[in-house]
């Protein structure tokens, strides 16, 4: 029997939505008992003891683009960041669009990642938004969602009947609200500083008719259904009205899209490209506030590594996305630090609301949950330097910013993966 106990801890409990100076036992890979006052065991020293994040977006190279990312390099990156369970997309090459080869992606995160993962599942065979995939055997087969990434389905009848099988096996759809239309080609959120860079743009009135159209079907459906990105105000009036008329829908946000805008793009920087585009500061703190009220209700990393020579191009021509899992906790921490909202919130975006989405035991401090744990300071301060990062790609758009919140200790399933 394995037992540990964590003393002197700063216990973030997003459940209840505390914050107490504790301490905490591990038995068997389960949180076996919690209290408060002293208690013999390894002394934290004050740092704070929470979840593990849950992380829904990650994008993993294998197969086919190995050399952007693997799931040893990314399942490294994930336990240094304080992210215990990634959980992947399907817009693999090829894409991740049947049992077998779901099969094979377990087996290959199994034995080269020491986090948890968990696969979505391609909506539509190919992405090609014509013919819905075998949701039915890809869940059987681990899936734990449907979604076809950035690749709009564009054929609202399709989208119907997936939706209609998926409500009728309770799976999860996670959707991208983007009018592909409008948005083909875009490399920036439009406005006066678009048009003066010269750049292709959206509106991000696009993410608002793209999610207008899918919660119509979700009424029409009754499936679960998940906004992966949501980032201007124009949508959240949309995502609130559907929540208040019980629509079964949640909405996550990138932590790009909390603490970056579009003036960060000035000289070209590509590493700030992402999609959708980052936006105004006026929507950015609508998407804080949204965040900190439970309007929205999950943030990711949307991690997406890219090599050197899909970033280092003109940006209308450079690749979108940005690696993030070693940076997501830090950089939302920044929302702490400015007073956007306490740990136990947090915590709860990160760890909680993702957990009760896929419906796993993780995400909590309650007794009997898998004790999928981290360590961390929220105060260390550093300065990043993206050469350093464990990830194969280097893109973050934070390389030499400075930051605060370092992890000390990553566990899943009482197993230490990561120390610093």
């Amino acid at each position: 029997m394995t037992v540990t106990t964590f003393t002197n801890a700063r216990l973030i409990d997003p459940e209840s939505g505390e914050e107490t100076l504790g301490w905490l036992r591990i038995e068997d890979g389960l949180i076996a008992e919690r209290g408060t006052g002293a208690r013999d065991g390894v002394d934290c020293n004050g740092k704070c003891l929470a979840p593990g994040i849950i992380d829904i977006g990650v994008k993993i190279g294998e197969p086919g683009e190995r050399h952007k990312e693997s799931y040893k390099t990314a399942g490294a990156a994930a336990a240094a960041g304080g992210v215990t369970t990634m959980v992947t997309r399907p817009d693999t090459d090829p894409v991740m669009d049947t049992p077998e080869m779901l099969a094979f992606a377990m087996r290959r995160a199994q034995d080269a990642a020491p986090v948890h993962v968990l696969p979505i599942a391609a909506l539509t065979k190919g992405f090609e938004g014509r013919e819905m995939t075998e949701i039915g055997f890809l869940g059987d087969a681990g899936a734990v969602a449907f979604s076809d990434a950035d690749a709009v389905v564009q054929d609202t009848r399709v989208l119907a009947r997936a939706m209609t099988y998926a409500a009728g096996l309770d799976a999860l759809i996670i959707a991208h609200p983007q009018e592909p239309v409008l948005s083909r080609k875009a490399a920036m959120t439009s406005g006066p500083f678009a048009a003066k860079l010269g750049l292709p743009t959206v509106s991000p009135m696009a993410e608002r008719m793209q999610l207008e159209r899918d919660l119509a079907l979700v009424e029409m459906t009754g499936v679960r259904y998940h906004a992966d990105q949501l980032t201007c105000a124009a949508s959240l009036k949309v995502l609130a009205r559907a929540k208040a008329e019980g629509l079964k829908v949640t909405a996550g946000t990138s932590v790009h899209h909390l603490t970056l805008n579009t003036f960060d793009i000035d000289d070209y920087r590509t590493f700030f490209k992402v999609k959708p585009p980052l936006r105004s500061e006026d929507d950015r703190m609508a998407t804080v506030e949204a965040l900190a009220s439970g309007l929205i209700d999950i943030v990711s990393s949307m991690h997406t590594p890219q090599d050197e020579e899909s970033k280092r191009l003109p940006f209308e021509e450079a690749a979108s996305g940005a690696v993030a899992l070693e940076t997501l906790l830090p950089a939302c921490l920044q929302l702490v630090h400015a007073g956007h909202l306490d740990l136990p919130r947090l915590f709860r975006a990160l760890s909680l609301n993702p957990a009760r989405l896929l419906g796993l035991s993780a995400g909590r401090l309650a007794v009997g949950a898998p004790a999928d744990l981290i360590l961390f300071d929220p105060d260390a301060p550093f300065i990043l330097d993206r050469s350093k990062l464990r990830s194969k790609s280097k893109n973050t758009p934070y390389d030499g910013r400075r930051m605060q919140g370092r992890v000390l200790r990553t566990l899943v399933s009482g197993r230490e993966v990561f120390a610093r």
